[in-house]
């Protein structure tokens, strides 16, 4: 498996709000081939930012590594080809 340099996440799972470990990402929406533009998120200072396509809720969480998030499902990992 191979990582993403920028981490990605994905809501898949349709939830309310996903604890992420990176301040600065990438959101994909659903997971391909059904995801949305990939867009990047910076939540600068702030704790929370809402992604303007699908609507997800992110929470910084500094407890996690940036390429994770809680629940652990909706880090975005790319198979190696």
């Amino acid at each position: 498996m191979t990582e993403h340099v920028v981490p990605h996440f994905h809501n898949e799972a349709g939830l309310v709000q996903i604890e992420i470990g990176a301040r600065e990402f990438m959101c994909t929406g659903a997971k391909p081939p059904f995801d949305h533009p990939h867009v990047f998120l910076d939540m600068g200072e702030d704790d929370e930012i809402i992604c303007p396509y699908c609507s997800t809720l992110y929470k910084h969480n500094a407890a996690l590594d940036p390429h994770s998030s809680q629940p652990p499902e909706c880090a975005l990992v790319e198979d190696a080809a």
